[in-house]
């Protein structure tokens, strides 16, 4: 079989798109990939079809250097020798030699890497931050003596930072503000500005604060308790409310929230619930002892607090809505869910749930308009789960959704002109959202999965070119996983890239950012907590 001709250069730039991709370019890979997979009927083993009339030498870095362009890369491999041989259904780069970096220097480490980046990451700054900036003041007042309504007031105040955090309105504004600078501003602003998704770490750092400031009040008022009936009742809701919040601090530890995701997201939901009524019974149980209630409210601090945290626990389920969706199976491992009860703006999502009260995911989200007129956005589920299997083995129709979209990572990427997105699986779905801003960088998209054609189908491929004309697609049924760091590497420099963003799994996000950052490359990935 005579090779396909050479596809025409074109540049890695990639502007937003006017004219949508060809859907046949797209089929005829997907032909061409199975036609290198499928071997011969033989009674004995035969080489595997080749799109090539001979098989390649063994690669170098010489392939990688004038590769710049690859759609789908779709492999054969035989190995002799622990040799590699690939065949490719386009332009082919080096997947063997990843451990060089173009025949140049690899960008150095930046000393102190480890500490700086791994062992106080960003998240992990900021949590400390917020921890420490309490437990300096909270020992200065238990050893100066502080009165009981003292660290009432501190843990309230606590609590509302840390509940704020994750109010969707309060999450918009903060990714607005710190999104709105501009692209001419010094890449150091523009780097600080993006840690803003790491806001997480606040969130934590005040929640066990204000667990700290609470035990230090539940351990005063005992000391002093007097017996009566109203001190009695006071007294076993205090230990109730601190019960609580001991239990969304432990359900809330990583190695717990992975193993049992469930339990913390009920724990963590209905334990706040009850720790607000239970707050709001405490307060009109100490202020029933005072001369005047009313006077003894309004100059308590914790009384104002408690006030914002309820509207801001109220809000988002004022907003709870059954809403319709239009199930789009793409293969027995995704499903794309289309809906139209809203609109979404660039780098928002959504939560949604089968039952309004458990089971809550939030997905990012991307406009319908380039492919599904009659819906307004969607977004890509994968098999990764029980409640994502039922969506795909069970296609809803209806879906439960609370709150409002909400901006995520994928927005602090306006402020760079030119950025490499690096994802893998059904990450690409958060990836999508860059279509809805026509102001968007230019990109460059590396997407490693399992057989992209099959399992997302030729009209997410389209809409991947929308925003990388040549994007590197590495279908791992064939290639096998492929170490990223030297594709990225070499791709930042040859694009000129101020930044990358890396939408994958927690390990590979973690360890990409990290190799990333500590060469000096601005990369930004959410982790487990953001």
């Amino acid at each position: 079989m005579s090779p396909p001709p050479a596809p025409a250069p074109a540049s890695p730039a990639s502007a937003p798109d006017a004219a949508g991709p060809n859907h046949s370019d797209w089929e005829k890979k997907s032909v061409d990939l199975d036609r290198s997979i499928t071997p011969a009927p033989s009674a004995t083993p035969e080489p595997r079809i080749s799109l090539t009339p001979e098989p390649f030498p063994p690669l170098t870095n010489k392939h990688l250097k004038h590769a710049h362009h690859v759609s789908v890369i779709s492999t054969t491999s035989s190995y002799a020798a622990r040799e590699k041989r690939f065949t490719f259904s386009s332009t082919f780069s080096d997947l063997e030699a990843q451990n060089e970096f173009d025949g140049d220097v690899e960008p150095p480490q930046k000393r102190f890497a480890i500490l700086r980046y791994a062992a106080l990451n960003v998240y992990r700054r900021l949590f400390s931050l917020a921890f420490i900036g309490n437990v300096i003041p909270f020992i200065y007042l238990l050893v100066r003596g502080a009165a009981p309504l003292d660290l009432v007031n501190a843990s309230a105040v606590n609590l509302a930072v840390c509940g704020l955090c994750r109010q969707p309105l309060v999450i918009n504004a903060l990714f607005l503000t710190f999104g709105s600078i501009p692209r001419t501003a010094p890449i150091r602003i523009r780097r600080l500005a993006c840690k803003i998704f790491h806001l997480g770490g606040v969130h934590s750092g005040t929640g066990v604060a204000a667990c700290l400031w609470y035990i230090g009040f539940a351990a005063l008022y005992t000391y002093h308790f007097t017996p009566s009936p109203v001190t009695i009742a006071a007294l076993v809701l205090i230990w109730l409310v601190l019960a609580f919040l001991l239990a969304i601090i432990i359900c809330a530890y990583p190695a717990f929230r992975f193993k049992r995701h469930d339990w913390f997201e009920l724990t963590h939901r209905f334990s706040n619930w009850i720790i607000l009524v239970f707050f709001w019974a405490l307060l009109f149980l100490l202020a029933s002892s005072e001369p005047s209630m009313g006077a003894f409210l309004l100059h308590l601090p914790a009384f104002w607090i408690l006030i914002v945290l309820t509207v801001a626990t109220i809000h988002p389920w004022m907003l709870l809505r059954r809403v319709p969706v239009v199930p789009e199976a793409l293969s027995p491992h995704a499903v794309r869910l289309h809906f139209s009860h809203d609109t979404v703006n660039f780098g928002q999502g959504i939560s949604v749930a089968k039952h309004p009260l458990a089971d809550w995911h939030s997905f990012a989200s991307f406009t319908d308009h380039h492919d599904s007129p009659d819906t307004k956005f969607s977004c890509l589920v994968s098999k990764v789960g029980d409640w994502t299997r039922g969506a795909i083995n069970d296609q809803p129709t209806h879906l439960w959704k609370r709150g409002i979209p909400t901006y995520g990572i994928g927005y602090i990427f306006r402020m760079f002109p030119r950025i490499i997105v690096v994802t893998t699986g059904s990450g690409i779905g958060p990836c999508l959202s860059f279509l809805g801003d026509d102001n968007r960088p230019a990109m460059r998209v590396v997407w490693q999965t399992k057989s992209p054609m099959r399992t997302y189908g030729p009209r997410v491929l389209d809409l991947v070119k929308r925003m990388d004309p040549e994007p590197l697609i590495l279908d791992t049924t064939h290639t096998g996983r492929v170490e990223m760091l030297p594709l990225v590497l070499k791709m930042v420099k040859d694009f000129d890239a101020e930044a990358v963003c890396v939408i994958s799994n927690v390990r590979m996000t973690k360890n990409l950012v990290f190799a990333l950052e500590t060469r000096g490359i601005p990369a930004y990935g959410p982790i487990f907590d953001s």
